[in-house]
């Protein structure tokens, strides 16, 4: 074997060895951004500890779920729009949510806050 092949085969395994480790890093990296992001989906908490800081909002029914997180977000209820976003689409309350103008606190969480905006919707069945 020449040494021009030699030096191409070695070259070539090292490439090969460099691009397989960045795959699995890659592949390493995503899987623990998307179960972290995952995670948070069902055990976020609360902005702030204690009582918080209450905030008034009013939701019309119109709103997509992500206007919805951006609209949490942007009033410090939610620390990431996104997060909440998806928080809202696999709530159990999603349906239940009714328009209406809300007083939550910075200290609840994103259930917590589905389940006081679904309350009008379960109180009304309650009496029928």
């Amino acid at each position: 074997m020449s040494s021009g092949k030699l030096v191409s085969a070695v070259l070539g395994a090292i490439l090969r060895v460099i691009f397989t480790i960045f795959v699995v890093y890659a592949i390493y990296r995503g899987a623990t951004v998307c179960y972290d992001y995952g995670y948070r989906v069902f055990t976020e908490p609360a902005v702030s500890v204690g009582e918080g800081y209450p905030v008034r909002i009013t939701i019309t029914g119109e709103e997509s779920a992500m206007e919805l997180g951006e609209l949490f977000a942007g009033r410090g209820l939610s620390r990431d729009a996104r997060l909440f976003a998806l928080q809202y689409l696999f709530s159990e309350y999603r349906e239940d949510i009714t328009p209406g103008t809300y007083e939550l606190t910075t200290a609840m969480t994103a259930d917590e806050m589905f389940a006081v905006m679904a309350a009008p919707a379960a109180e009304d069945e309650s009496s029928q």
